[in-house]
């Protein structure tokens, strides 16, 4: 038991890890301080920060502890029912997409700009739009909300699964304060009334 327990406080330290340098590499401060020792190379930062996110993740998912303590395995029909939001979640996830562009979230829009000379400075960084429809009108952070259920809504589920799903889900929580700071601080007023009207996680809550 104390192993299991140890495993789980690593995996956790991991995750706080993690978040700990996303958020650091995303703050204000680190970009302003990186981009006045590059320059025009900051069209580069968003893919490497990308790059380096999804590593880290990986590296975190692939050598954390293995506590294999079976928490359920449902059996038929119950394991094929709960694929159902699952699904529907891949659907939302989908349809969340198609509202902002993925080439600049991934930093390839701002590589391209660089390339063809065809930017100004302040367009280095990740162009940021006010998105207000279709999921976005329910909930402020669609993609979260879908993928929350995504990883929730499964079959099987050990001590790992668990706590590793416990650490995206803070990881998502956490997250959406600190983005939610840098649009309010882009867009202002707009941005305020639309936290206002729009709930951050859990639609129509």
């Amino acid at each position: 038991m104390i192993e299991k327990l140890i495993d789980v406080s690593v995996i956790i330290i991991l995750f706080t890890l993690f978040g700990t340098l996303h958020s650091l590499l995303a703050s204000k401060k680190i970009k302003t301080f990186v981009k006045e020792k590059v320059g025009d190379f900051m069209a580069f930062y968003r893919l490497a920060y990308v790059l380096i996110s999804l590593l880290s993740f990986y590296l975190i998912y692939e050598y954390s502890p293995r506590p294999d303590v079976k928490i359920y395995d449902l059996k038929s029909p119950f394991d094929f029912i709960i694929l159902i939001p699952q699904f529907l979640a891949l659907a939302g996830i989908i349809w969340s997409l198609k509202y902002f562009c993925i080439k600049e979230f991934l930093g390839i829009n701002q590589v391209s700009r660089w390339i063809n000379k065809n930017y100004d400075r302040e367009e280095l960084d990740e162009h940021m739009t006010l998105v207000a429809e279709g999921p976005y009108k329910f909930v402020r952070h669609p993609l979260y909300f879908f993928s929350i259920i995504f990883i929730v809504a499964r079959p099987a589920m050990n001590l790992f699964d668990v706590t590793f799903i416990i650490g995206i889900i803070f990881y998502f929580y956490i997250g959406s304060f600190y983005e939610e700071r840098k649009l309010a601080d882009k867009f202002g007023k707009k941005y305020i009334e639309y936290q206002k009207s729009v709930p951050r996680l859990i639609p129509f809550i």
